[in-house]
């Protein structure tokens, strides 16, 4: 019960005043099932792309993160094929930093900001680290990604 009127809350303010960017719904009628969509921010290979997301709530949220991951492909260095997404808030302690204070929104905004800032020392895409060595080609590849799948 508790859990249903914190997502319910949650997608009210999803929907009221959602973060520059984001948007995020329910997925067919089910409480635990939601899409996300977050636009590519300006300045970054992503600019002007719109990446669909899953988001599958636990049973025992919010004292458990939930599990987000990318449906659109992203060429990006802590995003897998599989759309997984390397990020210390989407995991438990003591390898995550999930709180049960944080909710989707956070999460949703972490994510856009690890899209425009990769972090390059913890990549999930070991082929992806390029970006570290050659950021030109990083990029490219990644704007390509973008205009071809977003």
């Amino acid at each position: 019960m508790q859990r249903a009127s914190r997502l319910s809350r949650e997608l009210s303010l999803l929907a009221t005043e959602p973060p520059p960017g984001i948007t995020c719904w329910q997925s067919q009628n089910q409480m635990d099932s939601l899409r996300a969509q977050i636009l590519g921010s300006a300045d970054t290979p992503y600019e002007k792309g719109i990446f669909d997301l899953e988001i599958v709530v636990p049973e025992r949220y919010p004292f458990e993160p939930p599990k987000i991951r990318f449906l659109t492909p992203i060429y990006h260095p802590n995003i897998d094929s599989a759309g997984r997404i390397c990020l210390d808030v989407l995991k438990l302690p003591p390898k995550g930093a999930w709180r049960p204070s944080l909710n989707i929104s956070t999460l949703l905004t972490s994510i856009q900001l690890l899209m425009a800032e990769p972090n390059p020392d913890d990549p999930l895409m070991a082929d992806i680290v390029q970006y570290k060595y050659n950021k030109q080609l990083f990029l490219l590849n990644a704007r390509d990604w973008t205009q071809k799948h977003a």
